[in-house]
């Protein structure tokens, strides 16, 4: 698969697989002038809210995931708790509604995850409310909504760790692989998830973790701010696997 991007002047989403070139939105159809003006302006209100200076810094973040690295480790030290029965988080959810911060959000974190209802991201991270940014579609996959999100969480909200997480099971790799005919608009997801399946030759675990990291490439080259964040060394970009029967998360290098 070649290389996937954002046009930084004209906000479009292409996807070049072999040599076929299409413009493309979760249905399958051609983005139209309203898709492509609703990106143009998330992305301008991205950037103008950095320049406002909106995305402001808990203490709580500062100190403890203010580096890229910092914040994978506090995603990776959560779900060690997960595992071992002894979350946190709940106690602090508690707390922070309490403290009545419904009016703004400080995540140091995103995560692209599955649509699955088996993977409750903020649970198997042992996060409380508003600490992490969570995107979900069925098979984790980068789309202009979903990279459109994401930007967001890295320009105005200041997020360092940028994850895609895949996970064991997963029904939309598997309907990919079996490519059958489905209701409604399904089988739109066939196609973003198709490059890791014909590289995996169709074997399932092979193809969850590949589509996980083909995401997690394009999210890091597709998007401009994306990229410009990791430049700056203000943004790290990962992919991992949640196992649905231990609930081990693993990084997939």
């Amino acid at each position: 698969m070649k290389s996937e991007h954002i046009s930084d002047s004209s906000v479009e989403f292409v996807c070049r697989c072999g040599n076929r070139s299409t413009e493309r939105d979760l249905h399958g159809n051609d983005t139209d002038v309203a898709r492509r003006g609703f990106l143009r302006s998330a992305i301008t209100g991205a950037v103008v809210g950095v320049i406002a200076g909106t995305a402001a810094t808990s203490p709580r973040r500062a100190v403890a995931q203010d580096t890229p690295d910092a914040a994978l480790k506090t995603m990776m030290d959560g779900n060690e708790r997960y595992i071992g029965g002894q979350l946190k988080s709940l106690e602090e959810d508690l707390s922070i509604l309490k403290a009545k911060t419904a009016e703004k959000q400080e995540p140091f974190a995103a995560v692209l995850s599955c649509a699955d209802s088996r993977v409750p991201v903020e649970i198997i991270f042992d996060q409380s409310i508003g600490h992490i940014f969570v995107v979900r579609v069925a098979g984790n996959v980068a789309t202009p909504e979903t990279i459109a999100s994401l930007e967001y969480g890295v320009a105005v909200l200041g997020t360092k760790l940028l994850m895609v997480l895949g996970h064991g099971n997963c029904g939309a790799v598997k309907a990919a692989i079996d490519g059958k005919a489905v209701p409604g608009q399904i089988s739109a997801l066939y196609a973003p998830i198709r490059p890791a399946v014909d590289a995996a030759r169709s074997d399932l675990d092979a193809a969850i973790d590949l589509n996980a990291k083909i995401q997690a490439t394009l999210l890091s080259k597709a998007s401009p701010i994306i990229a410009g964040a990791i430049n700056e060394g203000k943004l790290k970009v990962v992919a991992g696997r949640y196992d649905l029967t231990s609930g081990i998360v693993s990084l997939l290098a």
